[in-house]
């Protein structure tokens, strides 16, 4: 049986830069797929992002994504985790949207 996570997400500030987000405690983020009209970038809190990372299987477990900032709150899958290759500090994270059956 597949366990159900959650996460929350914000719109990312189109001003933002990447590497003063994750000095801030956030990870840039990506939603998108056949239920989204273009691509969505997203922030999220480093630390839940590092949870989810950790109990979730990439592409496989579904997550309940959030957005307070949207009318949007769907499931997803994590479909990329990008993390720094000596310091395994995350990166950026890329959400896909699954198709409502």
């Amino acid at each position: 049986m597949s366990r159900s996570l959650a996460i929350e997400g914000q719109l990312r500030p189109a001003d933002a830069k990447p590497n003063a987000l994750r000095r801030n405690g956030k990870i840039p983020a990506v939603l998108y797929g056949p239920t989204i009209e273009s691509s969505i970038s997203l922030v999220v809190d480093t630390r839940a992002a590092e949870l989810l990372v950790r109990d979730a299987r990439p592409q496989k477990t579904p997550i309940q994504l959030s957005i307070p900032d949207l009318p949007w709150q769907g499931t997803v899958v994590l479909q990329e985790v990008q993390a720094h290759p000596a310091k395994d500090t995350l990166y950026h994270l890329s959400f896909l949207a699954k198709a409502e059956n």
